[in-house]
């Protein structure tokens, strides 16, 4: 008799992308894969849903770990802002909302 075997295909998998803003002093996000650069007004940073921009005054990266894709900012945060063509139009529509 021939013995059948379940395989399961590994489909690669996204990972999360979540930001927690808490009273605009603490930034947490999670996704991050890469930070391009930073000073003390603005952060740039790659993350699972494309280019993100962080704005603010007297920004610091208090944590980064790339191999957990997290990343922690402390500083007065004015302006989340996704740029590029690999975030979904309906992502950008719902940010441009919540930012307005």
């Amino acid at each position: 008799m021939e013995e059948k075997r379940n395989f399961t295909q590994r489909i690669p998998t996204q990972k999360k992308h979540q930001i927690t803003l808490v009273e605009r002093e603490r930034l947490t996000i999670d996704g991050v894969t890469n930070v391009e650069s930073f000073d003390d007004r603005e952060i740039v940073l790659e993350t699972e849903q494309g280019i993100l921009i962080v704005r603010g005054e007297e920004l610091h990266i208090q944590e980064l770990n790339l191999e957990s894709s997290n990343l922690l900012v402390r500083g007065f945060v004015k302006v989340l802002e996704y740029t590029g063509d690999s975030m979904g139009k309906r992502t950008k529509g719902i940010l441009a909302k919540l930012l307005k």
